[in-house]
């Protein structure tokens, strides 16, 4: 009770009486009883990953867990090792027979411990990856853990979600108390609920299912042996890996089966269990002052959880972002990764509701928690369930933030109240309408004005993406506490002599009505203009237009492309990326990128504005689809210039469009010492 409270008591009795099928057929659990035949594991010679399976019997679940590795099979290049504990059935004779494993065996029964140094010390491979006999592996067990150490340089350790065979959470990482005692996070819960589907630092994972770097097991002298033959050999490891400067991480994205008990039984007074009480004693011993630091015994869990982050932090946007889709989305992604850096706990919840199964892997690599349905029915009922956890709540765009801000100030109390515009929806309404000369377009906009206006004075903070934006905000609202913090490019370089590029690009889908505006002036002036001074020019649109759209726009030269995963191969080969547009707000993150690949940019003056960019020095203006058709062409015979305006538009971006800026400017909004 102490630990869960009421509510999580009551709903683990739930969980206990809960009649389920013995198997979940969405796991593809291997049988036990298949008549044994001899197959091969596709592993190598020159293996990155050394798998290494202790056993000692139970030959029906080592084949079962091999038979997922062959079904499973990973991208990164592997061996297997197997090392028999003298087994007292004939696991040896029938191992013996499986191609590509390698298969060792001990003179005399060394335990869990020792039989798996005894495997590291045969190993191969940069990383080793510890895994029980009684488990069997899903697709991306071993990628995904191997991504956890690419994406975090301070990975000492990494572990599999493990889940039971029929589907119920198992593990999601390890607590350790201050007495020593441990806690497995997540026992009995549904494996895919919000709370266990992001990446997080732990206490330790479970040596079911563990890896770590080959280089640190040894120089930490493996699992050590006064835990012999086991139980607590895994959580000793995580504390030996941290004390390194290393940490601890739960992988979600590795999923693993586990038929816990099988090799040891669950009786905490009889057999191997026993010294799961015995070394208990031994842990506190060896690491008293570690342990000063742990949650208290006693602590809830919910707050043990989360026990290493500075608080919690609450992000809405209206749908979750796809940094392939837009501009927005990409900073937004780049905000959710600095916040998680910052120490934060982050949730982001999307208006819509919706997030699809990659994007909540690829937030929750970011260590994001993503509330989306059918696990979160709305914001409101959130809310009124956490709001009180919260530091700090984002709401992005004013149609969140208009929807929302009273409710944040009524149920979460304490928390800064953060509204990132993304761009000034009233001045992007404003000069559409006087580009239009439309009168109902310019009474929106003066409507969106007066509402987003209040709503900036409501909030603690109001982010803005361009200089021009903060002044003018400035000027409406002195009190108001208005930060830059703008789009967040990584710098890629120029990777491709100017020599060998032709052609020209347009990034943006027709969702955002300046980019559809730009593509018809594309096709209807600029690139005919383009072609009568360059015949052969091609201009490739990446990003999302109706089918409709597409047959309305046929035009020679122009390559409507649709959204691509990667705009790499196309910026890298382009001479020049135009920014044809005429009305809108906020700053332009396909000039960003475009600049962030070395490759010159036309734009219109308003394109730019807030970028810091001058005309001929590192980009090129142009108000006319005659204008664009002679910078293009300058840009064609000038090698000069465009290496010039190449190496000019790389060092824009890191002055003005870093991470570290926009690092800064999170970091003073969720200081309280700067309210």
């Amino acid at each position: 009770m102490a630990l869960r409270g009421w509510r999580g008591t009551l709903a683990r009795v739930r969980q206990e009486f809960e009649r389920r099928p013995t198997i979940d057929d969405s796991l593809h659990v291997e049988p036990l009883d298949v008549p044994f035949t001899p197959f091969a594991l596709p592993t190598s010679e020159q293996p990155l990953v050394s798998v290494i399976i202790p056993i000692h019997g139970k030959l029906a679940y080592t084949l079962a867990c091999l038979r997922s590795i062959t079904r499973n099979a990973p991208a990164a290049p592997f061996e297997v090792i197997v090392v028999d504990d003298a087994s007292p059935d004939d696991s040896v004779e029938r191992l013996g027979q499986i191609q590509g494993l390698r298969l060792l065996r001990n003179d005399r029964n060394l335990g869990f411990i020792g039989t798996s140094n005894a495997g590291a010390t045969a190993a191969r491979g940069d990383f080793l990856l510890f895994l029980n006999n009684d488990t069997q592996v899903t697709p991306n067990w071993l990628d995904g853990l191997l991504a956890c150490f690419r994406d975090r340089e301070d990975c000492g350790i990494a572990g599999s979600r493990l889940v039971y065979p029929d589907g119920r959470l198992q593990e999601a990482g390890g607590l350790v108390f201050g007495d020593g005692s441990c806690w497995t996070s997540g026992r009995f819960e549904q494996r895919d609920a919000p709370a266990w589907r992001y990446r997080r630092e732990v206490d330790y994972v479970s040596g079911a299912s563990l890896m770590i770097r080959r280089a640190i097991f040894s120089s930490v002298g493996g699992f050590d042996q006064r835990y012999a033959p086991a139980y607590y050999e895994d959580t000793d490891l995580a504390f030996a890996a941290r004390q390194l400067g290393l940490k601890v991480y739960y992988e979600p994205s590795s999923t693993v089966i586990h038929c816990e008990g099988i090799s040891a039984g669950t009786d905490l007074h009889s057999g191997m269990k026993r010294h799961q009480v015995i070394n208990q004693a031994t842990f506190m011993a060896k690491w008293e002052d570690a342990l000063r630091v742990q949650p208290p015994e006693g602590t809830s869990l919910m707050r043990a959880l989360r026990w290493r982050r500075r608080g919690r932090v609450l992000v809405v946007d209206s749908m979750t972002p796809d940094p392939t889709r837009d501009s927005g989305s990409l900073r937004l992604t780049a905000m959710l990764r600095l916040l998680d850096e910052q120490g934060w706990s982050v949730a982001f919840l999307p208006d819509d509701g919706r997030a699809s199964e990659d994007e909540i892997q690829a937030l929750g690599a970011l260590g994001v928690e993503v509330l989306c349905r059918p696990w979160i029915s709305d914001l409101p009922h959130w809310l009124r369930a956490h709001g009180h956890e919260l530091h700090g709540v984002m709401l992005c765009r004013h149609t969140v933030a208009g929807q929302y801000a009273s409710l944040v100030r009524k149920l979460a109390p304490k928390a800064r109240l953060l509204f990132d515009t993304v761009d000034l929806h009233f001045l992007r309404e404003q000069r559409a309408a006087e580009l239009s000369g439309n009168a109902s377009m310019a009474r929106q906009a003066q409507a969106s004005r007066k509402s987003e206006l209040a709503l900036i004075e409501q909030c603690d903070i109001t982010f803005v993406v361009s200089p021009h934006e903060q002044a003018l905000l400035a000027a409406e609202l002195p009190h108001a506490r208005i930060a830059l913090l703008s789009n967040i490019h990584d710098v890629h370089g120029c990777g491709q002599a100017r020599g060998l590029r032709k052609d020209f690009v347009f990034i943006g889908g027709f969702g955002h009505p300046p980019n559809a505006d730009a593509v018809r002036w594309i096709a209807t002036e600029i690139l005919p203009a383009l072609r009568a001074q360059l015949p052969d020019a091609h201009v490739h649109v990446i990003g999302d237009i109706p089918d409709a759209t597409r047959v309305e726009l046929q035009t020679p030269g122009l390559q409507l492309h649709g959204r691509v995963s990667d705009l790499a191969p196309w910026l890298e080969g382009a001479l020049a990326s135009l920014a044809p547009l005429r009305f809108g707000a906020g700053v332009k993150g396909k000039i960003n990128m475009a600049m962030s690949y070395g490759v010159p940019v036309i734009a219109t003056p308003l394109a730019v504005e807030g970028m810091h960019l001058e005309d001929g020095i590192d980009v090129m203006l142009a108000d006319t689809a005659q204008d664009f058709a002679k910078a293009a062409r300058h840009l064609h015979e000038d090698s000069a210039l465009w290496a010039r305006l190449s190496a000019a538009s790389i060092d824009n971006v890191k002055r003005h469009f870093s991470a570290r800026l926009a690092y800064e400017a999170l970091e003073k909004a969720l200081d309280p010492a700067s309210c």
